[in-house]
């Protein structure tokens, strides 16, 4: 099978962590190669995501690079295995790569962290509410479609295996109408409504809380296996990353920690009225729908 031309995240992620090892084993291209009795090309291939490898070469280069056992090499081991199939295949003739790569990097990550300055992060979203979004940069003729994939998304806040969700969103994303004053209320409803899963957290970031440096970046991270697995997604309409270096997953998840600290408190659906003697993330919610 030739090198393919556009690797998924999946398989670029795994590539680069294959090279990381092989550097800090101290190891050639060629050596690399020698143990799957190929060339540098063929590792070269398989670093940059073009190639798969098959489990048993896996298993082997990972102990020749020194790779301990536990559970960064068994994330490593998942990455390879996995097929990259899943409901995302439905929409690869709308959604763009990137979107699925998105998708995909949803499904299997262990935990999800978002801040979000301006809109609702879609996996909180109502259908009326993305599809006001998404008609600002689709056309009428797919965005049902679009909005179709967005919803299914979601389907990893409740499903057998939920996952752990931490939204921080700021207040300017409760306050800007998309779609109306009564799309909004039903938005509105909806972050308190899936606040009450287990797996779910929300917080909002008010603007009294005055200006962080991070407070206007979007920003997603994603849990893998360990943390070595973990990925930063920023979006771009023209060019989203997914980034991986150390130094950047530990200075998001920094940034995360910070705005979560100065945020009201997660909503409770279920505290009663008299407890909020103070602001916390349900009270502006409400007081921000009741004056819609």
């Amino acid at each position: 099978m030739p090198p393919r031309s556009n690797p998924s995240e999946r398989h670029r992620r795994l590539g680069l962590e294959l090279r990381k090892l092989r550097n800090s084993a101290g190891l050639s291209g060629d050596r690399a190669g020698a143990l799957l009795d190929a060339d540098r090309t063929r590792i070269s291939n398989i670093e940059a995501g073009r190639v798969d490898v098959s489990r048993n070469r896996l298993y082997k280069l990972l102990r020749e690079y020194g790779c301990p056992p536990g559970p960064y090499f068994d994330g490593l081991m998942e990455m390879a295995q996995a097929t990259g199939k899943g409901w995302w295949d439905e929409f690869r003739d709308t959604v763009a790569p990137s979107g699925i790569d998105l998708a995909e990097l949803e499904f299997r990550s262990s935990r999800i962290r978002i801040h979000e300055p301006l809109f609702i992060p879609g996996m909180l979203q109502t259908a009326d509410y993305a599809r006001a979004v998404l008609a600002t940069m689709e056309d009428e003729s797919t965005l049902d479609r679009f909005t179709r994939f967005r919803m299914e998304r979601q389907q990893i806040l409740d499903g057998e295996s939920p996952m752990s969700y931490h939204a921080v969103i700021h207040e300017s994303a409760l306050r800007v109408r998309v779609g109306g004053a009564q799309a909004m209320r039903k938005q509105l409803l909806r972050l308190i409504e899936v606040a009450r899963l287990p797996n779910v957290t929300i917080q909002i970031f008010p603007f009294e809380a005055g200006v962080y440096a991070a407070f206007s970046r979007p920003f997603i991270l994603f849990g893998g296996a360990t943390q070595e697995l973990d990925t930063v997604y920023l979006e771009h309409p023209l060019n989203s990353a997914f980034l991986s270096e150390v130094g950047t997953l530990d200075e998001y998840a920094r940034m995360f920690d910070r705005l979560s600290e100065l945020a009201l408190a997660p909503i409770d659906p279920e505290a009663k009225p008299e407890s909020h003697d103070t602001q916390d993330s349900i009270s502006l919610i409400q007081h921000v729908m009741y004056s819609l």
